[in-house]
């Protein structure tokens, strides 16, 4: 029997312009309490579409908690925040089972759902928390689901984790594994704001007013898009050129050669088929973002540091030289060309 999905017709161009009325209403209303920091909310309302989790880092007080507030208020959804720290349990975040006694009524348990079930998660400073507890977010972050005392609970839909880290505070501190950053759809690094932007926010911290965000998106129409994006239409040369990248962050294999230069040198392990669907993810929604309905590869160019910098394990010597994976996936983008031989082959096919 034959399951596939009947194709679905691509947006319109009415469809688009919806789309990017709700992401200037959104932008707005972040912008109220977020000054600067633009790419890192496109970014996000990038990953609202996709749908995926985002992890963000950068130096306390440079806004990464306000941000994901701010975002979490200007969506009419459920917001729960996890202060993660070295003595919080797994439970703390999936819940637990709790016992039931009554008269007459015998001993039972029910199961009390912990924050983790709601829409917008923000996991603050997740690298604080032990591997054992950073583990109980692995199952809802890919299945969106948690298994408790042998039962399945469903979480809610849409589900998104924003966690943010700080890159340079070490003690206390639980890097996190390799299988949990995968899972993240983007990482996205916040710089210090530019002198017009420090301005800004040094001048709002003498003012009286206080601006708050409000909601501005509901559930329906986030779900609307999210199933606009997947109508989206992704080509065979734009599927090709992100396979290429992907491809092109695995280090050759012993006695090989070829390949770019810098992962040959400093790359460990690559990006996995995850990082190539998280391209293609991302080409989608920026696609949307930007009132197309054909993905391009140089949406696919857009999406490559913040979906890929985070997948590449670096060696000890990349390490011990301070290599950085932007400076890998950089060098990656210059040295993979637009077209490849398959493509090639397609066109001159179609030519004859």
């Amino acid at each position: 029997m034959n399951d596939a999905r009947t194709p679905q017709p691509a947006p319109t161009d009415a469809d688009s312009t919806a789309f990017r009325d709700m992401a200037a209403r959104l932008r707005a209303e972040i912008a109220k309490v977020v000054v600067g920091h633009e790419e890192a909310v496109n970014l996000l309302v990038a990953a609202l579409l996709a749908p995926g989790h985002v992890l963000l880092e950068g130096v306390p007080g440079i806004g990464k908690t306000l941000l994901v507030r701010a975002l979490a208020k200007a969506l009419d959804l459920e917001f729960r925040r996890i202060q993660f720290t070295p003595d919080l349990m797994p439970s703390d975040i999936t819940g637990t089972q709790i016992l039931n006694e009554g008269p007459g009524a015998g001993i039972s348990f029910r199961f009390q759902r912990g924050p983790v079930f709601g829409n917008v998660i923000l996991a603050d400073e997740i690298n604080r928390a032990t591997p054992k507890t950073q583990s109980a977010l692995l199952e809802a972050m890919e299945e969106r689901q948690v298994t408790i005392g042998g039962e399945i609970h469903p979480l809610d839909d849409p589900f998104l984790v924003l966690a943010t880290q700080n890159p340079i505070e070490l003690e206390g501190t639980y890097p996190l594994p390799e299988a949990q950053v995968d899972r993240f759809l983007f990482k996205i690094l916040m710089a210090p704001p530019a002198l017009d932007d420090l301005k800004r926010i040094l001048a709002r911290t003498t003012g009286e007013a206080h601006p708050e965000t409000k909601p501005v998106v509901t559930r329906a129409e986030l779900l609307r898009f999210r199933a606009l994006r997947e109508r989206v239409v992704v080509a065979e040369p734009v599927l090709d050129y992100a396979a290429r990248l992907v491809q092109a962050t695995q280090p050759p294999a012993e006695g090989e050669t070829g390949g770019v230069d810098l992962v040959s040198r400093f790359v460990r392990f690559g990006a996995s088929p995850r990082g190539g669907r998280a391209l293609i993810l991302a080409a989608q929604a920026f696609a949307l973002e930007d009132g197309r309905v054909h993905a391009s590869r140089d949406d696919i160019r857009r999406a490559a540091l913040p979906a890929l910098r985070h997948r590449l394990v670096l060696t000890f010597e990349g390490e011990a030289e301070g290599i950085s994976s932007d400076a890998i996936v950089r060098g990656i983008l210059e040295a993979v060309p637009l077209d490849g031989p398959r493509v090639e082959r397609v066109i001159r096919e179609r030519q004859k």
